[in-house]
């Protein structure tokens, strides 16, 4: 399975494996103590793979698995890429205030305007708002840029690992 040119927010994926997952979870298991480039963690049928922390930078993805058994023989892998969980965090911490603010503001400036006082600043304030999503939506994309090579690296890896294709 090819990764699209653009970076979607949490992209996932979908794999058939014509092996038990145990056996799928034992490759990574494997790998664990010996692979320098990666971190492997399992966690029952989970396994998360990640940039060493000497090599990760701010925007540094991580690649989330779940391998779950459907019929005797086969497993399915589900994969999501994602950012570190403190980095999705603060994101959405930083969104929610915003967003809580813009509305703040909004019944702010409804009631100035409902008893006939100047609202002005009120709406100054939403628009400010509104430039701070703005803001938060470029740095996202600007960090899912930085990380496309990682998450490339982290997909090939658990490729290689499973012996597909």
């Amino acid at each position: 399975m090819s990764l699209p040119n653009e970076v979607v927010l949490r992209p996932r994926f979908k794999i058939e494996l014509e092996r038990s997952n145990e056996d799928a979870l034992q490759a990574f298991e494997l790998l664990k103590k010996t692979s320098k480039d990666f971190v492997i963690t399992r966690v029952d049928d989970h396994v998360f793979l990640k940039i060493p922390r000497d090599k990760q930078h701010y925007w540094s993805p991580q690649l989330d698995l779940e391998i779950v058994t459907f019929e005797e023989g086969k497993s399915q892998l589900h994969g999501v890429f994602g950012p570190k969980p403190t980095v999705w965090t603060m994101f959405m911490f930083l969104h929610f205030a915003v967003a809580s603010l813009f509305i703040g503001f909004g019944i702010w400036a409804y009631t100035r305007a409902s008893l006939d006082e100047p609202f002005s600043v009120q709406l100054l304030l939403m628009g400010f708002m509104v430039l701070a999503w703005f803001v938060l939506y470029f740095a996202g994309r600007m960090g899912k840029a930085a990380g496309k090579d990682e998450m490339h690296l982290l997909y090939n890896f658990m490729k290689e690992t499973l012996d597909i294709e």
